[in-house]
């Protein structure tokens, strides 16, 4: 979010306390499989996403088992995996040097839950023909409201997916309409209600704020739905127009207004306020839990620079370590790569030691935790605390921070929160 002009500063006096947020990262692995299929393209949408029918569906399905079965190939007492497509074909691919089992494996999209049954069958099949998963492994499955019936419900519980994140968007029908869902409000108050009747470890909606106008009152009513339902976790995002969408050319032809800044900020703050005082509890700038167990252990891999790897078209990876790469966007142009005998990966990119650790900065202030100065030092040997001290001091004046000293850690405020990037932009990284 950016920084709201002339907004004044606001307090939540039960943000709640660092020592029981602490997010512990055990930086195991996961696994992200991207499904790029949606029955219809959100306005607002920028993510590798297209319609398809029952035939792209099952061609998808076929060359994801072909990607996921090459990459598992070869892991070996080392850890080192090649895959079988780059031993074919003498291609160079990512090492990975991480030996610990899978310990959560997340379906993304698109619209995971437009799969049929037994395309996710066959799916999880090759997972966990191709890769070693913990036993308390966390499973998301990302679903549509229109897709939850309770025949799906049970279906995938069988499956093994025991976390569920529903794109419920909003309970406001006109907001849903503009932003181009399929359900309504009944249909998704009726898609919780049958999710939570089913036993799945978490619950989770993802809601969006910030919608053309909104106002708080209407926003809060969605809050306010949301919480009477009790799920076990609430992601809320800020719209965001991005370019290539329709809402990037509505704006630009005048049909589409945005809210303006200090709207923005009063939704984060109203956000944030009222569902602390229900019950959830901020973990980062995005996610609200009732308690800790509740919280995305996948999510937290991206946050912590743990190692995941991504299948599909667009998927991310990243080796825990300096190497990311990620895979051709165009669900054809990846799926000829692999029809090719090829690994279908876009371009890989190398970190720099000052990239990573901008990076963790950046990440670790979008939490409650805040930035770990001791674990910085301990990776790159850089002593942040030290070299931002008067930083540090005129960011605590404005409100935005506070310092944990027994802790080392640098923890953001609510307020912090609200301008998280900026936070991490204030801080020197290296000392030359």
């Amino acid at each position: 979010m950016s920084e709201p002009s002339g907004h004044p500063t606001k307090r939540l006096t039960n943000f709640p306390q660092t020592t029981s947020n602490t997010i512990l990262s055990s930086h195991t692995p996961g696994l992200y499989v991207h499904v790029p299929f949606c029955s219809r393209v959100c306005p607002y949408c920028d993510f590798a996403v297209q319609t398809g029918g029952p035939e792209k569906q099952f061609a998808y399905v076929d060359s994801l088992v072909q990607e996921i079965r090459g990459w598992g190939a070869e892991v070996g007492e080392q850890g080192s995996v090649l895959g079988a497509l780059a031993r074919e074909t003498d291609q160079s691919a990512p090492a990975w040097s991480c030996v610990e089992p899978f310990d959560s494996v997340y379906l993304g999209g698109g619209t995971p839950s437009s799969l049929t049954l037994d395309a996710l069958e066959t799916l999880f099949a090759a997972l966990s023909g191709a890769f070693q998963l913990a036993a308390d492994r966390t499973v998301t499955l990302e679903a549509n409201p229109e897709n939850v019936t309770k025949a799906n419900l049970a279906a995938w519980r069988d499956l093994g997916i025991n976390r569920l994140s529903l794109g419920v968007q909003s309970f406001d029908d006109d907001a849903l309409c503009l932003l181009g869902r399929r359900h309504t409000s009944k249909d998704a108050i009726s898609a919780v209600r049958a999710a939570l009747a089913i036993d799945f470890d978490v619950v989770s909606l993802d809601l969006i704020y910030s919608v053309p106008g909104q106002s708080a009152d209407s926003w809060l009513s969605t809050l306010e739905q949301a919480v009477g339902l009790e799920p076990h976790h609430i992601s809320c995002y800020e719209l965001t127009v991005h370019e290539a969408t329709p809402f990037f050319s509505a704006r630009k032809h005048g049909q589409l207004v945005e809210v303006d800044e200090d709207t923005k900020a009063d939704l984060f703050f109203v956000t944030h306020r009222f569902l602390a005082e229900a019950g959830y509890f901020a973990y980062e700038v995005s996610n609200f839990s009732r308690e800790p167990a509740s919280r995305s252990r996948h999510n937290q891999k991206y946050w912590d620079h743990s190692p995941y790897l991504g299948f599909g078209p667009s998927a991310h990876s990243f080796d825990g370590e300096s190497v990311r790469w990620w895979n051709e966007r165009g669900l054809d142009d990846w799926a000829d790569g692999l029809g090719e005998g090829r690994l279908p990966i876009a371009d890989t990119e190398l970190l720099t030691r000052e990239q990573l650790i901008l990076e963790e900065v950046a990440l670790n202030l979008r939490t409650v935790a805040g930035l770990d100065f001791e674990g910085i030092e301990r990776r790159f040997g850089v002593d942040l605390e030290s070299l931002n001290i008067e930083v540090i001091k005129d960011l605590r004046k404005s409100g935005l921070v506070e310092a944990d000293a027994a802790a080392k850690r640098l923890v953001p405020t609510l307020e912090g929160l609200a301008v998280a990037d900026t936070l991490a932009a204030s801080l020197e990284i290296t000392s030359s």
